[in-house]
C-alpha cells in the first residue's frame, strides 16, 4: 500500500484531488471529518473544546456545533491556535493507529493499494509525515482560492480569516515532495492527479465520472445545510 498525504490551503483543490483517488478505489482520510468523529459527547475533547470556547458550542445533547465551533475558533490566529492544540493531539494518535499494521486495507474491508490523507492545516502536522510514503501539496494563488471559495457561498470574512492562519503558497510547497499546481479548471486538476497515480504506477480502477460528480453534489448539499 502507498500512503499520500495531500496539503493545501483553503479552495486549494486538494478535496477534489483526494474524492477523486477515492472513486478511483484509495481508501481516503479526511483530518477534518476524522476530528469531528472524535466529537462524542461527554468525551475529553468535547469537554476541553467546551472549556475553551465556551458552551455555546454544544447542543442540547451535549454535541458540538461544529459551526458555533469555527465561528469561535476561526475569529482569530490565537484562537485556531488553541483550537489546534486540543484537537490535533487526538487526532494524530487516532491517524497513527489507522495507518500502522493492521494495515488499511484490513482496517477499511477493501483491497486497495492507496491510502490518501487530506490535511488542512499542514505544519502541525509535519511530526507524522513520516507516516506518508510521499506528501503532496495542491497549489493554487489566494486571488484564485479566494474566488473559489466565494464562489461556494463563504463569506469574504470567513475566507479571509482562515486563510490569514495558512502559510504562505511558497511555504506550503516547501513542506511536499511533489507539487501539483491547480490553476485551471476541475479537468485539468483531474488529469494531473491521473498523471501522478500513473507515474508512482498504482493500481487504481477506472475514474467513475458519474459517481464522483454524485460524491462531489453530495459534498456539497453538506457543506450548504452546515453553513445553514
Amino acid at each position: 500500500m502507498f500512503t499520500a498525504f495531500f496539503i493545501g490551503n483553503i479552495a486549494s483543490g486538494k478535496s477534489l484531488a483526494t474524492r477523486y483517488l477515492a472513486s478511483r478505489g484509495a481508501w481516503r482520510i479526511d483530518l477534518d471529518d476524522l476530528a469531528k468523529s472524535l466529537y462524542e459527547p461527554e468525551s475529553e475533547i468535547v469537554k476541553e473544546l467546551a472549556g475553551a470556547f465556551g458552551m455555546h458550542i454544544l447542543d442540547e445533547d451535549g454535541c458540538i456545533i461544529t459551526s458555533e465551533l469555527a465561528h469561535s475558533a476561526f475569529c482569530d490566529s490565537e484562537h485556531t491556535e488553541l483550537l489546534n492544540q486540543i484537537v490535533h493531539p487526538h487526532v494524530k494518535e487516532r491517524l497513527a493507529r489507522m495507518l500502522v499494521p493492521p494495515v488499511c486495507c484490513a482496517a477499511s474491508g477493501s483491497s486497495c493499494s492507496l491510502a490518501v490523507v487530506e490535511i488542512s492545516v499542514p505544519k502541525s502536522f509535519v511530526d507524522v509525515f513520516d507516516l506518508a510514503d510521499e506528501v503532496v501539496a495542491i497549489s493554487a494563488p489566494e486571488e484564485l482560492r479566494r474566488e473559489r471559495a466565494l464562489s461556494r457561498g463563504m463569506q469574504p470574512q470567513d475566507f479571509d480569516a482562515r486563510s490569514q492562519a495558512q502559510p504562505s503558497e511558497d511555504e506550503l510547497c516547501s513542506l511536499a515532495d511533489y507539487v501539483i499546481e491547480n490553476v485551471g479548471d476541475m479537468a485539468g486538476l483531474l488529469s494531473a492527479i491521473d498523471a501522478w497515480a500513473e507515474h508512482h504506477d498504482l493500481a487504481l480502477k477506472e475514474p467513475s465520472d458519474a459517481s464522483f460528480r454524485l460524491q462531489e453534489v453530495q459534498d456539497k448539499l453538506g457543506a450548504a445545510r452546515e453553513r445553514a
